[in-house]
């Protein structure tokens, strides 16, 4: 096991200083080394960025070959670009070490740009050193830095403002960060002390003061305590417990299948305060039934539920992605066991596919009011429960799902008197040529879920009139009477579809 780093509040103030002064920052270091050598980086190709330094000797170029490439420097220009924090305190902080004449670099440390409620802002992610500055395959007790997954689960979670938070397995604390821009406390928990350290260190480089770090698997370093909000990107990756697999703390939760979203998400209920929500990436796995309906399973009936699944791989695909992802290629000696471990594992279980997406509970903020509300037990339409496959591009999703819970206990006290249709909905008519009647009417968001539906002409002329003046009685007053049918069995038809579209975000209540 390498060695962790050391997290001190005056040195890592002092390294902040000199990171500022050189304005190492994600702009400028594009301009810098230009847009395609940027991008390239991303692909796991750092010579485009070494082209274009060339000799450049400037502090913003030695930082960007040292922290983002992870390459040894010249003792002379890291002392030239460290002169706050300087080469001891470099060493003290565990992110780089004398060798030779060059200092090798024992961390990567990149600028992470976000956007939140707040504008635009900017953090230094300090992380292991990955499979390119490396050479090699990563190491069990790796800690990633900012991938895929938490860009993701950071669009996710909804940006209301909560007293307590808790990032359950925090990594290298960019969740914690972003949540603790708008919660009062942060309780940041990871099962490994390396994670906990560059979490630690992170939110020092940050100067971000409201977050606690607790060493702990699960919710053992949280027993007994409630919060608003709690965000997770788990370990969730599926990985056979065989002789000579790896198991990386960053992605490995120990368990067998998907047995660890499965426990977190029996075990979440128990720490939301009333009206507290609970957000996480996931796998799991189809077993004679669909992954959905497994996980469906897992969460109690009185809790309001929403899984949104974005793909599905087989078997075969999932092992090549996740034994590639530790930089095991198939050109190495050791995949095709790694391969055969994985599909001998699928195979011991009947797995069929195995689904990638998000998860979301709501625990009820009045889960008396039904009883001791008769009028309103009669039209309530229980928990959310919400299980569906999008694999189209989605949108501002945070917001899409905060706008989903509203409208779903919007529907609780009934349609509104008043709709008007969102501002991203669009209608789109197919009509074949020579015909003036379309075949197929539909109705397609923008943003959000970009969801496409189909109505009939009835329906079409519902949404078109919701300007936010006519009621809802008055519409369908009026559609009866245009199309000659009773009012009563065009209410039956209609009804349940408006609500759905009420549902779905295409209509809104008037004035929102």
């Amino acid at each position: 096991m390498h060695l962790a780093p050391r997290p001190d509040p005056q040195l890592a103030r002092a390294l902040a200083a000199d990171l500022d002064a050189a304005d190492f920052r994600s702009d400028p270091l594009r301009r810098l080394w230009g847009e395609e050598a940027d991008d390239a980086l991303a692909r796991g190709l750092r010579e485009p960025i070494l082209r274009a330094l060339g000799d450049a000797d400037s502090p913003l170029a030695t930082l960007g070959r040292f922290f983002v490439l992870g390459m040894p420097q010249p003792v002379p220009a890291l002392e030239r670009a460290l002169p706050h924090l300087g080469l001891a305190g470099l060493a003290s902080l565990g992110l780089g070490a004398a060798d030779g004449d060059d200092v090798r670099p024992e961390a990567l440390l990149r600028p992470q740009s976000f956007v939140d409620l707040d504008g635009v802002g900017e953090w230094w992610i300090a992380s292991d050193l990955d499979e390119v500055a490396l050479g090699t395959a990563l190491p069990p007790d790796h800690v990633l830095g900012v991938g895929g997954a938490s860009r993701t689960l950071a669009e996710l979670v909804i940006p209301a403002p909560v007293e307590r938070a808790l990032d359950l397995g925090t990594g290298c604390g960019i969740q914690a960060l972003l949540v603790a821009r708008h919660a009062g406390r942060v309780v940041a928990t990871d099962i490994s002390e390396r994670a906990l350290a560059f979490g630690e260190l992170n939110a020092l480089l940050n100067g971000v003061a409201n977050i606690e770090f607790r060493l702990g698997s699960m919710f053992e370093p949280v027993a007994g305590e409630a919060f608003d909000l709690i965000v997770s990107n788990p370990p969730f990756v599926i990985t056979p417990r065989a002789q000579g697999v790896p198991e990386y703390e960053y992605r490995d939760g120990g368990l067998i299948g998907d047995a660890l979203v499965e426990r977190f998400l029996r075990a979440a209920p128990a720490h939301l305060t009333p009206g507290g929500v609970a957000q996480l990436l996931g796998n799991w796995e189809s077993r004679g039934v669909s992954g959905l309906q497994r996980v469906e399973s897992w969460i109690p009936a009185q809790l309001d539920a929403w899984v949104i699944e974005r793909e599905s791989l087989t078997p075969l695909g999932y092992a090549e992605l996740w034994i590639r992802d530790g930089g095991t290629l198939p050109r190495d000696a050791g995949f095709t066991p790694l391969l055969s471990a994985w599909l001998d594992d699928f195979a011991e279980r009947g797995v069929t596919a195995i689904g990638f997406g998000y998860v979301l509970l709501r625990r009820p903020a009045f889960p008396d009011q039904r009883a001791s509300d008769p009028e309103r037990a009669a039209r309530d339409e229980g928990s959310l429960r919400r299980f569906e496959h999008l694999s189209q591009p989605l949108a501002n999703t945070g917001r899409a799902l905060e706008a989903g819970l509203a409208a779903h206990d919007l529907l609780q006290e009934g349609l509104p008197d008043r709709l008007m249709v969102a501002p991203d909905v669009t209608e789109a008519r197919h009509l074949m040529p020579g015909d003036d009647d379309p075949t197929v009417i539909e109705l397609r968001q923008g943003g959000g879920f970009g969801r496409v539906v189909s109505v009939d002409s009835g329906l079409a002329g519902f949404v078109g009139a919701c300007d936010g003046e006519l009621t809802v009685g008055q519409i369908v007053g009026a559609l009866a009477d245009l199309f000659d049918v009773p009012l009563a069995d065009l209410w039956a038809d209609l009804e349940p579809r408006i609500r759905r579209l009420v549902r779905d975000g295409f209509l809104l209540p008037a004035g929102e």
